[in-house]
């Protein structure tokens, strides 16, 4: 545990007012006199780092942050350096004094947390120094806050209890483009409306896609194929299009170089699975042979159509490019092949419909009994000959 890095620990950072008892709450988490306690405002003038093993978490770095609010002398430097904390944030917990609640301090911070895409925990602190009845009426008020007493260390268990949950459940699966461009960029996702487009609604992936870019204050431009070429005449500074893999070859010609571009379907190879596997195991399509047998797994099932991805499109194209007859099978829905080894490769969709979870369990599968597997978006961005121009994003 002492060997982990930083960068691989979960950072939990306490904020609040100063005086707040941000210090004395870290101390009675870690069981330890790790930050400097005083009733003097503003005794913590820099972030405060701690590496510690909270179980069953694992590897998890506190930092106590300087007091906001502070009218000391460095107060200004301080709080600067506190903001700047936010931006390698992963949880925060937000301390207030049950006899000293800022609320206009507390709506800015929060606000800066939703900015930065950082779950929180609200902590009222102090409540060894009022009665009942003033501890019954703040919780009227914070019903989801944790109320603790730091120095008495009273409910602190609980607390972190709350916090490995938290930390648990917001790390089950990573950003789908929140961490691949910075925040104020600008994304133009196409969408083409064919007879797979569910009327008068866009599908999970385009959805999810525009909640990520919402949830990191990412600008995105939502556009049929058709008027893409217009589209990105209209919108200045593109950072990214991403695009339906059925449409991937039209929109590859439209969009110039100097613009980066992938797929809804790559972009989900890395939020569910491993992107790097998928990559590697599109190699396997220039060793099949006759009749090898190809595994096609869908994660929902739908009603399919002559212009079904997975079922069609795919299959067509990888018969086109070997110039042989192969042999396909279709799995749709949660279960997953036992007998997987006896398939020459498998070709996964976008998984949206499962989680991170159980596609890496079943990359794991494949991994053990030695078949290759990949997913549409890298197949088709393979087949078309645009792989490695709809992987340049993920190096930059």
């Amino acid at each position: 545990m002492n060997e982990t890095p930083n960068s691989n620990r979960k950072h939990i950072a306490i904020y609040g007012k100063t005086n707040a008892g941000k210090s004395s709450l870290l101390n009675a988490i870690i069981g330890q006199d790790v930050s400097l306690v005083s009733e003097i405002k503003g005794t913590t003038t820099d972030p405060v780092n701690k590496a510690m093993e909270l179980i069953p978490l694992g590897p998890v770095l506190f930092i106590d942050t300087a007091g906001l609010k502070d009218t000391s002398k460095l107060g200004e430097i301080r709080e600067g350096r506190t903001l700047e904390i936010l931006k390698r944030t992963d949880f925060a917990i937000y301390v207030m004094d049950i006899k000293d609640s800022d609320e206009n301090l507390e709506k800015e911070t929060i606000e800066s947390f939703k900015k930065y895409n950082i779950p929180y925990i609200t902590v009222i602190n102090k409540i060894d120094t009022v009665g009942e009845d003033k501890i019954k009426d703040v919780k009227k008020k914070y019903p989801k806050a944790i109320f603790v007493s730091a120095y008495k260390e009273e409910n602190i268990l609980e607390l972190k209890e709350e916090i490995i949950k938290r930390v648990k459940e917001d790390e089950e699966e990573p950003s789908i483009i929140g961490d691949l461009l910075p925040y104020n960029s600008k994304v133009v996702l196409v969408v083409p409306v064919d007879s797979e487009a569910p009327k008068g609604r866009i599908i999970l992936p385009q959805v999810q896609c525009i909640r990520d870019a919402l949830d990191h204050g990412i600008k995105s431009y939502v556009v049929r194929d058709l008027e893409l070429k217009t589209a990105l005449l209209d919108i200045k500074d593109v950072d990214l299009v991403i695009t339906d893999s059925q449409a991937f070859k039209k929109v590859n010609k439209i969009v110039p170089k100097n613009i980066s571009l992938t797929s809804f379907s790559i972009l989900f190879a890395r939020h569910k699975g491993d992107l790097n596997t998928f990559v590697k195991g599109v190699e396997k399509i220039e060793s099949l042979k006759e009749n090898s047998r190809i595994l096609i797994c869908e994660s929902c099932t739908h009603n399919t159509s002559h212009e079904d991805i997975g079922r069609v499109k795919i299959p067509k194209m990888l018969e086109s490019h070997v110039g042989k007859k192969l042999n396909f099978e279709f799995k749709a829905g949660y279960d997953f092949k036992e007998d997987i080894e006896k398939y020459d490769l498998v070709i996964h969709c976008g998984s949206c419909m499962l989680t991170r979870k159980v596609m890496l369990n079943r990359i794991n599968i494949c991994n053990q009994k030695g078949v290759s597997i990949t997913n549409y978006g890298v197949v088709i961005a393979y087949l078309t000959g645009i792989l490695d121009r709809s992987l340049e994003i993920f190096n930059k």
